[in-house]
């Protein structure tokens, strides 16, 4: 299964709000204690990417602290603009770094659109596939708004209870339609395809707020918190994802125990966070490399996305007081059993704590969990039922 590059056009000015943009840009307005990037972004990592490039223009240096992370194996980059290119001419920055098939999604909504079966089919002899959205209540923009698809062809439509969910699947062909110039994907580039018949879409229920009027920022301010504050579960990966062989670095290795991915699956249902929380010591000892790990943990997700079943985030430690490499070795509280790994998610994700819960299979593991404040329960044969049990107490 092959990575997908996605990218996210957080540039703009927010003119329609900007009493508050003035002062910051629409993607970084706080809700509750998360902005609304940290939402997105993390709500997109799940999912098999390769990289997302943060198109920034308005205030670009306070999305600095984005630049070159990662979040669940993928990693982020900013591409800064040096004047204000659009939605459309922004991309143009990107003709060099882009090699196939690739995702772009507005910065300014959250689409929760399983982005799997979005691209799961290929574009073939068209240039952009969109998703389509109900539209409830946004009548500003024509161009948005009066649009459907039938056999999935895109076509305009007054009227239509469908409207662009600011979610596409663009070819490499379509930086043939954009130039070194301002330019917008809504005004100038969508509209002139749906009329040569290039553009083809799916339509979804799935949930979909914007904040780019008064109304709507208002209404996601409610909306948004209620809809990703969740339950986690913390799993330790060697012993509880897979058996354990010690040092387990290689895919040849690695098999998952029974009934994890139904386990998997069954948490994704019921909305749960999941995070792997691991000690990797064998970084530290010279038995693998950081390389090997990522390499492992890339098929692990793939793999997961293949079945439907979605990990949100992965904690490692590569520390170790008796480390070989000499980088490594140190006392750390990332280690269990200390619990900085599972601080750090809950400072990166907005989590229901009470209705958390923790699965592993060592003292360590427990310790961890316990001064977390969140329940542990030792890993039993049949993970599925365990994870069954403890949720319905909930």
């Amino acid at each position: 299964m092959k990575k997908t590059s996605l990218v996210l056009l957080v540039g703009g000015k927010g003119t329609r709000i900007k009493s508050i943009t003035k002062n910051i840009p629409k993607p970084l307005i706080k809700f509750k204690k998360f902005i609304f990037l940290d939402y997105l972004i993390t709500n997109l990592c799940k999912f098999n990417l390769d990289k997302i490039y943060l198109m920034v223009g308005y205030k670009s240096h306070l999305f600095k602290k984005y630049n070159n992370t990662t979040i669940n194996l993928v990693k982020i980059k900013c591409i800064y603009e040096n004047k204000p290119m659009g939605t459309a001419g922004s991309l143009h920055s990107l003709k060099k770094l882009i090699k196939k098939d690739f995702i772009v999604c507005n910065g300014d909504s959250i689409f929760d659109v399983d982005l799997a079966h979005f691209t799961k089919t290929k574009i073939t002899n068209k240039l952009i596939k969109i998703a389509l959205v109900k539209n409830l209540n946004y009548k500003s923009n024509k161009k948005l708004t009066s649009i459907n698809a039938h056999k999935k062809i895109i076509y305009f439509k007054k009227g239509s209870k469908y409207m662009n969910g600011g979610i596409y699947l663009f070819t490499k062909k379509i930086f043939k339609f954009i130039n070194n110039k301002p330019s917008s994907l809504e005004d100038n580039i969508v509209p002139h395809l749906i009329r040569i018949k290039k553009v083809i879409g799916n339509k979804y229920n799935n949930f979909f707020i914007d904040i780019g009027t008064p109304a709507n920022l208002i209404k996601a301010k409610k909306i948004i918190p209620k809809y990703f504050y969740r339950p986690a579960v913390f799993l330790d990966r060697d012993g509880v994802i897979n058996y354990d062989k010690g040092y387990t670095h290689k895919i040849s290795q690695f098999k998952f125990r029974p009934k994890v991915l139904q386990t998997i699956q069954y948490l994704n249902k019921k909305k749960y966070y999941i995070f792997i929380v691991t000690n990797q010591a064998g970084i530290a000892k010279g038995k693998f490399t950081i390389e090997q790990f990522y390499r492992l943990h890339n098929y692990i997700k793939q793999h997961l996305i293949k079945k439907n079943a979605y990990i949100n985030d992965v904690e490692f430690c590569p520390f170790h007081p008796n480390a070989i490499i000499k980088k490594y070795r140190k006392k750390s509280k990332y280690r269990k059993p200390g619990n900085l790994m599972i601080k750090n998610l809950f400072n990166k994700w907005p989590i229901i704590k009470n209705k958390s819960f923790m699965i592993g299979n060592t003292k360590s593991d427990e310790m961890a969990s316990l001064k977390s404040n969140i329940k542990f329960e030792y890993v039993k044969k049949n993970i599925y039922l365990q994870v069954k049990k403890i949720t319905s107490n909930y």
